[in-house]
Formats: structure tokens, C-alpha cells, sequence
């Protein structure tokens, strides 16, 4: 993972300070043996050497904090940036390319996996310290002496092969974890999404069930992965004792023979201490394994290809004149529109219509640059939509969908949302229009209410929507069946404010009912993917087929709908 700036400088002065104090632990066995010597040789006190071995021991412990916090410290930016550049590379694509991994499993990612993953980094670049203790105190044991570090050298291919099992193992167990992880995650979200629905259905207990259904592989492979640390700890714990000993014995064995003095054995014990240390690289090389997964389930969300934009302007004033040229749009090798010539003048609506699957919210998606056509062109005031500038492009087009995201803190922050907040009058007005402002009102605080103390309707919820789109409404709104549902009365409120709009602002309606066709310039009729017919209503609705898209009886005159069962119809409305 590559970190540019601060975090590159955070880790060197970690380097830097994980090394420091390495070379301090391993310059104080040397200074204590020559203390010690000093000692019985002149038989005074060494107050040099003990200042040495106080000042070394003083840097150690200093350094050793500043290590601590720069860790923590580090690992947290790290994180952050992290999480940072996996959303801004979902945002930054195209919705249905990021919409591959499922809530839950991307929530998942971005957390857990995205904190292990930032920590890596940190690991390595304290491991330095960790692989420079130990390797320091075997050089050390072969400049003290040759037959002490030969002693310690005799466990080391057991101690490789323990090392390399354990990250070949904890990488793999680590995987299996946190895809078991991902979808215990999934499926909760799946759930919480559509509480209603079971309990509608009163599936609670099988819901449940499906849920915790992988904890027993998810314990299988946390007790897989204890277990493999607990025998790498286990196998250390026997070997590296017994290689201590080995060398403190050779060590004994060799000043019993005058080969080196008591401050050489008292050296030598301490850094037969560091040397067996290399026990501590099971743990970091266990974190790294468990980072560097983790990693590779961030590495999709990060090569996400971003929409292609460049920096042109649309002209200044212009009325907002739509033209789709042949569009076609293919997913998974499926041609959902096809060949789509369409031309909206400015200032005026289009009904979109059509049976469910015919492609209405992908061409309302296209029409806005929510998603690319993959062949043809889409022009708003004879600029390519791919041409112009994304910040500008928003400023210019307005949306509002069916389930709307309701982001900000209060009321006003979610009608206001956006990179520029609106006036706060402008967003009284938009919630005007939406039909919004009298339920605002009876909220505790009105607009300053928070969203977790509003209880919001569906309908409640798409006029808060609308009222977004209206505030930012520029040129071009497209409502994605953004008044499905609202009740009949407020849908003529909101429709009056689309119509008083008309000559400033383009408007695209993906419509289900009669009255919204009705009320439109024109209607786009689109039918597996292509553009069937377009026209007033009035000269559609002579087509017994285009009455058949909203279920209509044959007699009834243009602007109604057949009655639905057990439900009066007040103003038309088609029933969905």
C-alpha cells in the first residue's frame, strides 16, 4: 500500500525510531560486559560505564514510547486514508460497477478489513527492529565469541521452517475468516433492510437462522487460526529456551577455559536473550499475512475504473435541449437499450412510460450521466454529457428517485445537500413545492430537526427527496418514478410545481400512472429497450397497447384508469 506525504514521514521516523532503540538494546549487553570487567580489573567503581549503560537504557525506553505512539498514531492515518480512497473510488464509479458487493460485505471491507489492512504498513516497518535485534545478538555472540553463536545457529532450521508455516497457514486461515465474516455481514444487512417484510411474513426465527448459519465455520476458522499461532507460540516457547541454554552452557564452558572473560559471559547471556527473540517475528509476520488478505479484498473496490469527465462548461443560460443519438446500453451481455434517438427541447417534460423492465430507469440514469451508454451519444445543449465537468453537470441536473438516500443531520441538511449548501430560503421554497414544508412544520424542531428524531412516511420521505431535487433544479430535472408514493392530492401539488417550471427547466418523469403521462409535453413509450412511440398522451392513448401499460380498461377516456379493487380512485391514478 503506498502512502504519500505525511504518511511516508510518519514511517521513516518510525523506522527510525524502532531502529534507534534496537541499536540502543543491543550497544547495552556490551557496555554492561565492559562494566563488569572494569570493575573486577581495577576494583573501584566504573561511574562511566554505569552512566553509559544508564544513558542507553534511557534512550531505549524513550524510544521505545515514541514508537508506541507513532504507531497508533500512524496506523489510525493510515486507516483513514485508506477508507477514504475505497469510497472515493466507489463514488468516483459508476454506481452499478460498485453496487457488485453487497452492503454488508462492503461494510465489512471498509472496517475490519480496511483497519488490518492500514496496519501493515506500521507492522513492517517496526518488524525492522524486530529482525534487527535478533540478528544483531547472533553477530554479537560470533564476535564474543565463534562457539557461542555456533551454538544457536544449531535450532535455526527448525525455527525457518516454524516461520514459514505460520504465515503460509494464518494467510490462509485469515481469508477463510473474513469471507465468512462478509457474509454473516450481508445477510444482517439484507435483513435490516427488509425488517418489514419479515415480519410481515413472520420468518423472524428462519431469518435468524440463515444469519448465524456460517458462525460455525467463522468459529471453525478463528479456532483454526488461535490454533496455528497457539502451536507457532507453543513450538517457540520449547525451542528458543532450549537454545538459551545451549548457549549459556558453551558460554560457561568456554570461560571455564579462559576464551572469554566474565563480561563477555554476562554479554554473551544477554544477547542469547535477543538473538532468541526471532520468536517475536511469528506475531508481526501473523499480522502482516492477516493485513496483506485483507488487502486483497480492498484491491476490487480500489481498481474500480472511474467515470471519465473532462472540463467543459455547458452554455451559459442555455434551455436545457436533451438529445439521446442511437443509445445502447448492455449489461452482462444483455442489450437493455437499444438504438434510442430521442430529442427533448428545452424547457418542456417527457413522460417516460413503459412495462416494468423496459428500461425507463436506465434511461432516465443515461439521460443524466448517472451511467454511460455503451454506444451512442447524449448531448445536453449540444454538449456531450461526457465532456462536461462533473461539479458543473451537477449544478445543471436535479434528481429525485422512488427510495431516496436521506443524508445531512437535520431536515434542512438533507433538502440542502450537496457540495454547495443552498439559501435557506431556497430550501423552504423546494420544500414548498415537494409539498414538504406542512409536515416539516410539525416536527419538534421543523427543519432543524434531526433525521433520527423525524419519523418519516414513504410518501414523507419522497417529497424530502423532490425537495432536494427542486433546490438544485437546473436546467434539466429528471424524477425516476419519484412520486410513487405520494397520495393523489399531493402528487397534483407536486405535478403544478413541475408545470410552473416549464420554459425554464427541461423535465423528464419516469411515469407509472395515467395522470403523470397526462400532464406531460410528451411521452417517451419504450418497450424492451426500444423507443416505440413518442407523443402527446391524447394521441397515444388511441394505441389499445399503450393503455395496456397502465393496466387501463379499453373505454376509459385518456387521463383515467380502471378502478382498483377494494380502492376508490380519486384523480386517476393507475394502480401500480
Amino acid at each position: 500500500m503506498r502512502e504519500p506525504g505525511t504518511g511516508r514521514l510518519s514511517l521513516a521516523a518510525l523506522v527510525i525510531c524502532s531502529t534507534g532503540a534496537a541499536l540502543a538494546a543491543l550497544a547495552l549487553p556490551f557496555a554492561l560486559g565492559l562494566t563488569v570487567d572494569d570493575l573486577i580489573t581495577r576494583r573501584a567503581v566504573p561511574w562511566r560505564g554505569l552512566a553509559l549503560c544508564a544513558a542507553l537504557t534511557a534512550v531505549e525506553v524513550l524510544l521505545d514510547a515514541a514508537v508506541a505512539v507513532l504507531g497508533g498514531t500512524t496506523t489510525a492515518a493510515l486507516t483513514a486514508r485508506l477508507r477514504t480512497r475505497v469510497t472515493s473510488s466507489l463514488v468516483r464509479a459508476e454506481p452499478r460497477r460498485g453496487g457488485t458487493v453487497a452492503p454488508g460485505d462492503l461494510t465489512t471491507r471498509l472496517t475490519s478489513n480496511a483497519a488490518e489492512a492500514a496496519a501493515v504498513p506500521v507492522t513492517a516497518a517496526s518488524a525492522a527492529a524486530v529482525v534487527l535485534l535478533p540478528l544483531g545478538g547472533i553477530a554479537a555472540l560470533f564476535l564474543i565469541d565463534p562457539w557461542t553463536g555456533a551454538a544457536l545457529l544449531i535450532g535455526a532450521p527448525a525455527f525457518i521452517v516454524l516461520l514459514t508455516t505460520l504465515i503460509r497457514r494464518t494467510a490462509d486461515a485469515a481469508a477463510d475468516y473474513q469471507r465468512e465474516q462478509a457474509l454473516i455481514a450481508t445477510r444482517l444487512t439484507e435483513v435490516l433492510d427488509g425488517i418489514a417484510t419479515v415480519r410481515a411474513a413472520h420468518t423472524a426465527r428462519r431469518e435468524h437462522a440463515r444469519i448465524t448459519a456460517p458462525l460455525a465455520a467463522l468459529a471453525t476458522h478463528g479456532r483454526r487460526t488461535w490454533d496455528i499461532h497457539g502451536r507457532a507460540t507453543g513450538g517457540s516457547a520449547v525451542l528458543l529456551p532450549l537454545l538459551t541454554v545451549l548457549v549459556l552452557a558453551v558460554g560457561g564452558l568456554r570461560l571455564s577455559a579462559g576464551a572469554i572473560s566474565v563480561g563477555d559471559l554476562l554479554a554473551v547471556s544477554r544477547y542469547a536473550v535477543l538473538a532468541v527473540g526471532l520468536g517475536a517475528l511469528t506475531g508481526a509476520f501473523g499480522s502482516i499475512a492477516r493485513g496483506r488478505s485483507a488487502a486483497r479484498r480492498l484491491d476490487p473496490l480500489l481498481a474500480l475504473e472511474p467515470v471519465p469527465h473532462r472540463s467543459g462548461t455547458l452554455p451559459p443560460g442555455g434551455p436545457g435541449t436533451l438529445e439521446l443519438h442511437d443509445v445502447g446500453v448492455v449489461r452482462d451481455g444483455q442489450r437493455l437499450l437499444r438504438g434510442l434517438t430521442l430529442r427533448v427541447p428545452g424547457g418542456t417534460s417527457l413522460a417516460v412510460v413503459g412495462r416494468s423492465g423496459s428500461g425507463k430507469s436506465l434511461l432516465a440514469a443515461v439521460a443524466g450521466r448517472l451511467t454511460d451508454p455503451d454506444t451512442g451519444s447524449v448531448t445536453l445543449d449540444g454538449i456531450p454529457l461526457d465532456g462536461v465537468d462533473p461539479e458543473h453537470l451537477r449544478d445543471e441536473v436535479g434528481y429525485a428517485f422512488a427510495r431516496p438516500a436521506l443524508l445531512g443531520d437535520t431536515v434542512a441538511d438533507t433538502i440542502g445537500f450537496g457540495a454547495d449548501r443552498p439559501a435557506d430560503e431556497t430550501i423552504r421554497a423546494a420544500a414548498r413545492a415537494a409539498s414538504a414544508d406542512g409536515f416539516i412544520g410539525l416536527l419538534p424542531d421543523g427543519y432543524r430537526t434531526p433525521l433520527d428524531r423525524a419519523p418519516l412516511s414513504g410518501g414523507e420521505c419522497q417529497r424530502l427527496g423532490l425537495a432536494r431535487a427542486f433546490a438544485r433544479a437546473g436546467r434539466l430535472l429528471i424524477l425516476d418514478d419519484a412520486t410513487s408514493s405520494l397520495d393523489t392530492v399531493t402528487e397534483r401539488r407536486v405535478q403544478r410545481a413541475l408545470a410552473a417550471r416549464a420554459g425554464s427547466c427541461t423535465r423528464i418523469v419516469v411515469a407509472h400512472r395515467v395522470s403523470s403521462a397526462a400532464d406531460a409535453d410528451r411521452v417517451a413509450w419504450l418497450e424492451n429497450g426500444e423507443l416505440r412511440a413518442v407523443g402527446p398522451h391524447s394521441a397515444l392513448w388511441s394505441d389499445p397497447e399503450y393503455r395496456a401499460v397502465f393496466h387501463t380498461g379499453p373505454d376509459d377516456p385518456p387521463g383515467t384508469a380502471t378502478k382498483a379493487p377494494g380502492r376508490p380512485r380519486q384523480d386517476g391514478a393507475a394502480p401500480r
